[in-house]
């Protein structure tokens, strides 16, 4: 069912399926391209999803067989003129990347054809990726005279080292989802991969909320400081995870030899 009936988007859809969300992409005659209206609605939409208490997992993904996102809409942003207005450009669509990598739920991409760009920048954003078997992925902004703006140099440098990450800027190159695979820029490939973030997100959701929450927020915050740091962040939400019921719940039902019935507690 629909959770925004009452919504006017016309470049999202925003689904629910028992405590799965999904957020598609819909502009299919543009590839799904990122444009401002796109990024606002995804903005919005997200915000419409964090006030259901019953959504504990999002899939996002875009509408039809050939595009994930294919990109930031070049038609909007070729006529971009200084630094100044270059510089909102990105930081707005690194807030929406960043809205995202923050949700307190996990978030998976479901990457249906190209992700290329700004689309990248959003599957990066997320926690896992999807690939199905004609996925593209690539940020090939410098063939454009641009650099990724929507904190592609970043997270992809994190996410598969600094040498691989180059090599895919510098040569601006599409990566097959097999490739993509190996460099661990995507999870899985899956001839389906909606249905396989479906199965993944359904994985996710048997374990405890409140942990869920928290392993990604203790991974997150841990990229940003030391070693060292990372382990006192560890450390405390360790122990805010053993001042939760649902601690309780999950060692009495490992001893018990039951499944688990967490409730976010």
């Amino acid at each position: 069912m629909t959770m925004i009936d009452e919504y006017d988007f016309q470049n999202v859809q925003l689904d629910q399926h028992g405590p799965i969300a999904v957020l598609t992409i819909s502009r299919p005659k543009a590839l799904n391209a990122l444009n401002g209206d796109t990024l606002s609605e995804i903005s919005q939409a997200l915000d419409l999803m964090i006030e259901n208490a019953e959504i504990g997992a999002l899939i996002i993904t875009g509408s039809g067989d050939r595009a994930f996102v294919a990109g930031a809409d070049i038609a909007e942003f070729s006529n971009v003129d200084g630094v100044y207005a270059g510089r909102e450009l990105s930081l707005s669509g690194q807030d929406v990347m960043h809205q995202i990598s923050s949700l307190p739920i996990p978030v998976i991409a479901a990457i249906n054809g190209f992700a290329l760009g700004g689309g990248l920048e959003l599957a990066l954003a997320c926690d896992i990726r999807i690939a199905g078997p004609t996925a593209r992925l690539g940020l090939p902004e410098v063939s454009l005279g641009l650099i990724p703006g929507f904190g592609g140099t970043q997270r992809l440098s994190r996410l598969i080292g600094m040498g691989r990450a180059l090599d895919m800027m510098l040569t601006a190159r599409q990566v097959k989802a097999e490739e993509a695979l190996m460099m661990g820029l995507v999870n899985y490939v899956a001839d389906d991969p909606l249905m396989k973030a479906r199965e993944v997100a359904e994985q996710i959701l048997k374990n405890a909320p409140i942990a869920l929450s928290l392993v990604k927020e203790a991974v997150r915050r841990g990229l940003d400081t030391t070693l060292e740091g990372g382990m006192e962040i560890e450390a405390d939400l360790f122990g805010m995870t053993t001042a939760t019921k649902d601690f309780r719940e999950g060692t009495a039902a490992f001893l018990e030899k039951r499944p688990a019935d967490f409730q976010g507690e």
